[in-house]
């Protein structure tokens, strides 16, 4: 992807809950180099990525201790974080619509 917005939150989530340090770093550096065009392009690289509406796709992080929601501009390459929080924060969400 050419731009992922915002690290910053990925950075305050991280500094909160240690443990997902080294994943979403991972994650982070691994959307940052790679030509996702379409979400089969984010299937190939993430096998158990979720996809919702509007470009939105679920990314399980640490085993599925975390979810990380993205909402994708595929045509300018950039990926918008809408939220990054415990498995049950997620479940108080509308993942579709944050």
């Amino acid at each position: 992807m050419k731009r992922v917005l915002a690290k910053s939150t990925l950075r305050e989530f991280w500094e909160k809950h240690r443990d997902s340090e080294q994943y979403l770093k991972t994650w982070y550096k691994t959307a940052m180099e790679s030509e996702w065009r379409s979400p089969r392009d984010v299937k190939k690289t993430y096998a158990s990525a979720s996809f919702l509406i509007d470009n939105r796709v679920v990314f399980n992080i640490k085993g599925n201790h975390y979810r990380l929601v993205v909402k994708f501009n595929y045509e300018r390459s950039w990926a918008f974080i809408r939220f990054i929080g415990t498995h049950a924060s997620y479940d108080k969400i509308n993942a579709s619509k944050i």
